[in-house]
């Protein structure tokens, strides 16, 4: 991963990019409204509303953000790159799933079957989780301007170790900031269920970092 020193401006952002990013951001809004009161089969369910009002604002807000501190990253992470490892599609695809299946069963579990009962508190300390792992995974994107959907040594863009940052602290600061993510996407929605999904999501990362790290070992210098 490489440093960089000094932010980027707007003027990196081609309309283009612009129209593509609120295209993507517009069905992301959609799918997960889907995921959410398809099962739920009712759309009066207020922890529902209360996660799409919020989860909204925060990707509103991040966009925002990019767009006048690193707008190459609407480039960066807008897909998958070639030369990825093979063995990272993979483990990507059951991140995927993972994330896919936690709106779902929190659905299912607090607003139609009520299987099991989380108290508001919790839902707060959910929201607080995805709050912090969603400004932590936009502070390591500061930093680090490959920060790539997928893993692969970029050596034409001059691949190197970062050592600024959360990355000062934390080796791998992304996959942590979604490990806080995958949790509080499910308590704020107030479904301990919809945890077991979560957990998956996180053993997968725990996976990834391991072969990653086995990779950057082997081919990064630094």
């Amino acid at each position: 991963m490489a440093e960089l020193n000094t932010p980027r401006n707007a003027v990196g952002v081609s309309p283009a990019q612009w129209r593509s990013t609120i295209k993507r951001l517009a069905a992301t809004l959609v799918i997960l409204a889907v995921l959410l009161f398809a099962p739920a089969g009712s759309i009066i369910w207020m922890r529902g509303w209360l996660f799409l009002l919020v989860f909204t604002a925060l990707m509103g807000a991040g966009i925002l953000y990019f767009w006048r501190v690193n707008p190459e990253m609407f480039a960066v992470r807008s897909r998958v790159h070639p030369g990825t490892k093979p063995w990272d599609r993979f483990l990507i695809g059951f991140l995927f799933l993972a994330m896919l299946a936690i709106p779902p069963v929190a659905s299912l579990d607090d607003g139609r079957f009520h299987w099991s009962h989380m108290s508001w508190p919790v839902v707060l300390l959910g929201y607080v989780l995805l709050i912090g792992g969603m400004v932590l995974i936009g502070w390591a994107e500061t930093v680090n301007p490959f920060f790539e959907p997928g893993v692969r040594i970029q050596t034409e863009r001059g691949h190197r170790v970062v050592d600024t940052g959360p990355y000062a602290i934390i080796r791998h600061p992304g996959y942590v900031a979604a490990s806080f993510m995958f949790a509080g996407f499910a308590l704020s929605l107030g479904s301990w269920w919809a945890l077991i999904p979560a957990g998956f999501g996180s053993l997968v990362l725990v996976m990834r970092t391991i072969w990653e790290d086995r990779t950057l070992h082997a081919k990064l210098p630094g």
